[in-house]
């Protein structure tokens, strides 16, 4: 696989959070009946996870697994691994009603890392970033200002934004003003 060429060059903020655009990330969609054992078994099989319940997350290392929706899940390994992986489970879900796609390229990660980190992701997100409300181990999928997204905790200080690339631009400099420890609200 060719090197991977980020959309704005590996882009850091510092600021009431650290923001940084993380080097590809294996991405591949599944859409299928979530709950069919034979899905389970075939993403436990290839990305070795477990299938995550409603608005959670199955994380190990470089592999992962994101609950999008009834029946969309987003499956994380490496950048390198992502078409191999995404083959070998379309082989063994060939028999099943599913979809399986490498979205890697079509999509930009960020990092967020600090202490306020709730308080960053809270400007732009409808989603209640208290904690106890919102917790390591869930995703949700929604919108940062008017950006389609996802995004979850990898633990308390640390999160993931996942946008599609072609708005990465748009979404580092969004994320960025709503770390901007200068910026203030002005009235006209």
């Amino acid at each position: 696989m060719s090197d991977v060429q980020l959309a704005l060059g590996g882009a850091s903020f510092q600021g009431l959070a650290k923001i940084e655009e993380l080097p590809g990330q294996g991405m591949v969609t599944l859409r299928a009946d979530l709950d069919d054992k034979a899905v389970v078994a075939a993403v436990k099989d290839v990305f070795d996870v477990d299938m995550p319940g409603l608005r959670g997350t199955s994380l190990d290392g470089a592999n992962g697994a994101l609950w999008m929706s009834p029946d969309e899940a987003l499956l994380l390994c490496s950048y390198d691994e992502a078409q191999a992986k995404a083959d070998a489970l379309a082989d063994k879900l060939s028999g099943a009603h599913a979809l399986v796609v490498n979205v890697s390229d079509a999509r930009s990660v960020f990092k967020l890392t600090g202490g306020l980190l709730r308080e960053v992701l809270a400007k732009l997100a409808p989603v209640d970033m208290a904690p106890g409300a919102f917790e390591p181990g869930q995703v949700r999928r929604t919108r940062l200002a008017q950006v389609a997204a996802a995004f979850w905790m990898d633990d308390a200080y640390s999160a993931r934004v996942v946008c599609f690339r072609s708005v990465a631009d748009y979404m580092f400099g969004i994320l960025s003003n709503a770390a901007d420890e200068n910026a203030q609200v002005r009235y006209f």
